[in-house]
């Protein structure tokens, strides 16, 4: 399984290729093609215990084996959003919004990219 992820990995969508680069300065951090149990994931927060599948025209008849799927990973405690790779070429930044609030709320209402250090503070003269 462990191969099959790298070669994925290799061999991202556009849509993974996009939604990766908006997703991957936050924290916490996300990881592409996870392996979980059978399955890989496309991509995935394991702090907020988020699986995000990007699904294609190839998962129009798979519909069985999605919702088995999607049952299984809730079954373990992971929440799976599911993207059409059409809504994230379309509008990639809602789409990253979204997962964004979604691992949030997975959290307890954290937003996943905190303040920087130094915002909101007033600065300091360091010689009077």
């Amino acid at each position: 399984m462990t191969g099959r992820a790298r070669a994925l990995r290799r061999e991202a969508t556009e849509a993974e290729r996009i939604l990766w680069r908006l997703l991957s300065p936050y924290r916490p951090r996300f990881t592409r093609q996870l392996v979980i149990g059978g399955y890989i994931i496309d991509l995935a927060c394991r702090e907020a215990r988020l699986a995000v599948e990007l699904d294609g025209a190839q998962h129009q008849d798979s519909e069985g084996y999605d919702k088995a799927r999607t049952a299984w990973l809730e079954a373990e405690g992971w929440r799976v959003v599911r993207l059409w790779n059409n809504d994230v070429l379309t509008n990639p930044e809602g789409a990253a919004a979204l997962v964004l609030s979604v691992a949030a709320e997975c959290l307890g209402g954290t937003h996943p990219q905190p303040l920087p250090s130094r915002e909101g503070r007033t600065r300091r003269r360091r010689f009077e």
